[in-house]
């Protein structure tokens, strides 16, 4: 009220001193200038004080986030780190979590049961690793012969992937958003070459996952192992053949030293992605800010992780061959065999379990329609370009 009094006692002088229509517009100008300055000045007032609306300050929040991966593996744990850092900063500190690596809290594959049960706020993982609770949460990630990382995108942002995901969650009071993507993957190191089906019977192979099953079916002795306990199991002979992500990734566990063949490619993992689960009952209690900075920080980290391996596996990749690595690719009679084995997998689900089949029903629908498309448009560019014509 003092602001708007000297303001009017200001103004009414200048009317007094230059009584003309002048005078009188200026006077106008000056005090709806003053307005606006005053009206400026406490918007930026409540910005920096944090105050949401109607002068209601969003509240401090402290959260603690497990993942499935080692620290060491800083592209991958960096999803969840970069999930946690942009929230901070996009709330001026008011907004923390402190992400764990695995282990630290709860196993690394025990991370949906931690935020189930609210032993944490939120994890970062993969949900292929709970497939044991419903099969159907494996289109969260990647299936075998499934969607690349841009077609993963496309099907959860635009073609209602990630509206039946939440669906699905909802059934462990948890809600999900992608939080990061490593694209194709690798088929995979072995100790010794596997040309044949018969070439795979009684191969003992880390593999999660649906890829995990299809593996099985054809003679695989499939086995579930945290990154963390990869090297030591490969390298000691606990099994045959491991996979993990990624040239970078794979030569951070020193795959390479345990094994020397590296397949390609990672059917069972075409575009894999990680994400943010958060328990549904601590969501519905954040702000409405809140919720969209946690959505945008993972949208962020999904983007970024997937460059970020891009980037990096180029170099490794070079590497890993100079180093003496054999990268072979996997035979057309192992390809052909274990897409034939994912589909009669997916039947098998679908006549089983009605949420798998609605899930795979619309994944398939979208797969299908995805993979005509690209085939105009990229693999034209991609053969040309990658193939004969470069």
């Amino acid at each position: 009220m003092e602001k708007t009094n000297r303001v009017e006692i200001l103004s009414s002088s200048l009317g007094k001193i230059f009584d003309t229509s002048w005078a009188t517009g200026m006077k106008r100008r000056f005090v709806l200038g003053a307005a606006i300055a005053s009206s400026s000045l406490t918007a930026c007032t409540i910005r920096k004080r944090g105050v949401a609306t109607a002068g209601t300050a969003l509240p401090s929040i402290r959260w603690r986030m497990a993942t499935s991966w080692p620290k060491s593996l800083e592209t991958i744990f960096g999803g969840a780190e970069t999930v946690c850092r942009r929230i901070s900063e996009m709330t001026d500190g008011r907004f923390v979590i402190q992400p764990f690596a695995a282990g630290e809290i709860v196993p690394g594959l025990q991370v949906l049961d931690a935020v189930q049960n609210g032993t944490v706020e939120c994890g970062h993982t993969a949900s292929y690793y709970y497939t044991g609770k419903n099969p159907a949460l494996a289109f969260g990630c990647a299936v075998p012969f499934g969607l690349n990382a841009q077609q993963q995108n496309a099907w959860l942002y635009h073609g209602g992937g990630l509206d039946a995901m939440q669906k699905l969650y909802s059934d462990f009071s948890i809600i999900n958003f992608p939080a990061g993507n490593t694209g194709v993957q690798m088929g995979g190191w072995f100790k010794r070459r596997v040309n044949t089906i018969a070439d795979l019977k009684g191969l003992k192979m880390r593999i999660p996952g649906l890829g995990g099953e299809v593996m099985s079916r054809l003679g695989v002795n499939v086995q579930v192992l945290p990154g963390g306990e990869i090297y030591l199991a490969l390298d000691r002979g606990a099994i045959d053949a491991a996979e993990w992500v990624g040239p970078y990734d794979d030569e951070k566990l020193g795959l390479h030293k345990a094994a020397k063949f590296y397949y390609y490619p990672g059917w069972w993992e075409p575009g894999p992605t990680l994400e943010t689960q958060i328990n549904l009952n601590a969501w519905r209690k954040l702000p409405k800010e809140y919720q969209e900075v946690l959505k945008t920080a993972a949208f962020e980290a999904n983007v970024n992780m997937l460059a970020q391996y891009d980037a990096l596996n180029r170099e490794a990749i070079a590497r890993l061959i100079s180093g003496g690595t054999q990268l072979t690719p996997y035979s057309k009679e192992i390809m052909q065999a274990a897409q034939k084995a994912s589909f009669e997998l997916y039947e098998a689900n679908a006549a089983k379990n009605n949420t798998f089949k609605q899930v795979y029903g619309q994944w398939k629908q979208f797969r299908d329609q995805v993979y005509q498309w690209n085939k105009i448009n990229e693999l034209s560019f991609s053969d040309f370009s990658l193939g004969s014509g470069s």
